[in-house]
């Protein structure tokens, strides 16, 4: 899968590198402004090298950030390994390939005393796969759920709030599947009472399969970040199974009518992890990117960001956010009102996205194209 911006307007990275270059004609600018920037590559999905997140940074240290836009942590970890060491100096990862990072030595020790984990919430100060053998070598810094995304038109809140809504008649080959097994197989564990979705034995996994593979009638299509986003915006599918407000975020903004909401069997969490190249010959600058974008501020500003929302594990980032954006905060959860985000994982009604435990992840991903072609 590939995200992209699909609100993008004419005005590029490339026009807003070229305005800058005019500014620095003016003559009551520094001398330093002049130096040629620092290059900083870094690895990660779309949108967090962007002008939105990045440009700050940059300005302030002279940095210009040299971006490699993954589509999948398959591609990732591809990527890395046919790069020297030190070819990316930032690396942002979904948890689920962190310990995968650390297992193939591709990532730098951290040291927990340079970052504000003393201002995240508990449940993120030691996150899963950020830490190995008590050595951290990844910082979670944005995560979000994933539960039903529906048109509002076709669907109460209250209808999509139970995944068996996927076999609505009225919905027929109007269900959408976000193209990637993890989420959709994880949510159709949950939808079959599998309190550990990832971890169930060859029974519980036969049955999943087996409920899967009875949706197949109800299904419209696999789509791929910016298929997801066109064939919800426009109404060609009035469900989807695998997504949340990562996208429909996104979608609502604009006025589309579509939202996610977490059924009542409960919701996955993905989770967005940074990290330091091994072998990277920068990695003062990037241990700074790192600091920057999960202190109070950085976290503000990852909540909003422009190719996809957010939430934040940094509990002064949810202040910064509620008194810069209030309406964004309420809309994502991060208040103090009950039944925020932190609540929901503390009532037990979301888990962590993750690869399977039993099976190894060639079997899901061979169940998931066989599920496709029937």
């Amino acid at each position: 899968m590939t995200r992209i911006n699909p609100l993008a307007t004419g005005l590029t990275r490339r026009s807003l590198l070229a305005s800058g270059a005019a500014a620095l004609a003016t003559p009551m600018l520094s001398r330093r402004a002049f130096a040629q920037a620092t290059e900083l590559t870094m690895l990660a999905w779309y949108g967090h090298a962007e002008p939105d997140m990045v440009a700050e940074f940059e300005a302030e240290n002279n940095v210009k950030f040299i971006p490699k836009y993954y589509t999948g942590g398959d591609n990732m970890l591809g990527l890395i390994s046919q790069s020297p060491p030190g070819t990316f100096d930032v690396i942002l990862s979904d948890a689920e390939y962190v310990q995968a990072l650390n297992a193939a030595g591709y990532v730098e020790e951290l040291d927990p005393a340079d970052y504000a984990l003393d201002e995240y919430f508990p449940e993120f100060q030691q996150f899963p796969g950020n830490w190995q053998d008590g050595k951290l070598f990844s910082l979670v810094t944005r995560f979000g759920f994933l539960g039903v995304a529906y048109n509002t038109d076709a669907l109460t809140e209250a209808e999509a709030a139970n995944y068996n809504v996927f076999w609505d008649p009225k919905l027929t080959g109007k269900v959408g599947h976000f193209d990637w097994h993890l989420p959709n197989l994880g949510q159709l564990s949950l939808l079959n009472g599998n309190a550990n979705p990832y971890d169930i034995d060859e029974a519980a996994w036969e049955a999943v399969k087996e409920k899967t593979m009875s949706l197949r009638p109800q299904i419209g299509g696999f789509f791929d970040y910016g298929g997801t986003f066109s064939s919800l915006n426009d109404g060609q599918m009035l469900a989807f199974c695998g997504i949340g407000d990562w996208i429909t975020g996104v979608l609502e903004k604009s006025g589309a009518k579509v939202k996610s909401v977490i059924p009542e069997q409960g919701g996955l969490q993905w989770s967005e992890c940074f990290s330091i190249g091994k072998g990277s010959q920068k990695a003062d600058l990037a241990k700074k990117w790192i600091q920057y974008i999960t202190s109070a501020k950085g976290q503000a500003k990852s909540a909003q960001m422009a190719a996809y929302p957010a939430i934040v594990p940094n509990a002064k980032g949810w202040e910064v956010l509620q008194a810069e954006n209030p309406d964004e905060a309420k809309r994502q959860g991060m208040t103090k009102d009950a039944g925020n985000a932190m609540d929901m994982i503390r009532a037990g009604r979301i888990k962590y996205r993750q690869w399977p435990v039993q099976q190894d992840l060639e079997t899901w991903n061979d169940f998931w194209s066989e599920y496709k072609g029937a």
